[in-house]
């Protein structure tokens, strides 16, 4: 069952398909640049999450994932709000990543940018053929501010994401895979059929399985080893013993036994 819950005018639609909920970017006519109505709204949607959602998949109206920051918002900015602005974004990209669910990315045309930033916040990537990727920020005399320092980095590497900053190099969708920014390539006009089928597949999941591996694994990634390899032991008890992982097991064993 599908429960549409906006009006077309607003910037970011977002609907609940059975468990699934769908977060769509919705201006269109601007390449769904981020505006600060848009940021706001998302900040918000993932504050507030459906109980009964057990995934999440962004998606985006029109040609276009997300072609980075509405420049138009930006032209004449002092320092100190333009500093408040980017801990805007890092606020609402890190209760993206955070939000408890796993959250799936449908991405076609343009990935630029804040796009990228966005992108790169979620678990899992699916794009189409037309995507690209790019980081232009040196083209306008700027620089990332949505915590792509952060998570591009992390994907892609610290050489690739400076060469990616100086000369404003556009990846394609075939190299948005090698890089890691793409997990699945779906068919022309696919994404998002995609990105719905894996999100039904990771809402089976157990949902403590599920937050840790969303969250365990990030803490762990900062940690020195001893305490990694101790945040990973508690991660696994905490699963093991759980009603969750006792079902799993006992549904694992007696499909053995009747083979």
């Amino acid at each position: 069952m599908t429960t549409e819950a906006n009006a077309p005018e607003e910037t970011v639609l977002t609907y609940l398909d059975e468990n699934i909920f769908v977060v769509a970017l919705n201006r269109p006519e601007k390449r769904n640049a981020f505006s600060l109505a848009v940021l706001e709204r998302l900040r918000e949607v993932f504050a507030d999450l459906p109980e009964n959602a057990k995934a999440v998949v962004i998606t985006a109206k029109g040609d276009h994932f997300c072609a980075g920051l509405d420049l138009g918002e930006h032209k004449v900015q002092a320092p100190f709000p333009s500093v408040l602005s980017s801990r805007r974004h890092h606020d609402t990209f890190k209760s993206i990543e955070f939000c408890g669910l796993p959250v799936i990315t449908a991405m076609h045309g343009a990935v630029i940018g804040g796009g990228l930033e966005l992108a790169c916040a979620t678990h899992i990537r699916v794009g189409e053929p037309d995507c690209f990727f790019q980081l232009p920020e040196s083209r306008r005399g700027i620089f990332v501010g949505g915590g792509g320092t952060l998570r591009v980095r992390r994907l892609i590497g610290a050489g690739r994401m400076v060469e990616m900053m100086l000369t404003g190099r556009r990846y394609t969708a075939e190299e948005g895979i090698s890089l890691g920014i793409i997990h699945y390539l779906a068919e022309p006009g696919g994404a998002f059929a995609k990105a719905m089928e894996l999100a039904r597949v990771v809402a089976q999941n157990a949902p403590i399985s599920n937050y840790l591996i969303l969250n365990a694994i990030a803490a762990i990634d900062d940690m020195p080893a001893e305490s990694a390899l101790y945040t990973e032991a508690v991660s696994a008890a905490l699963t093991l013993t759980s009603a969750d992982a006792q079902q799993g097991i006992d549904a694992f064993l007696n499909r053995n036994c009747d083979s």
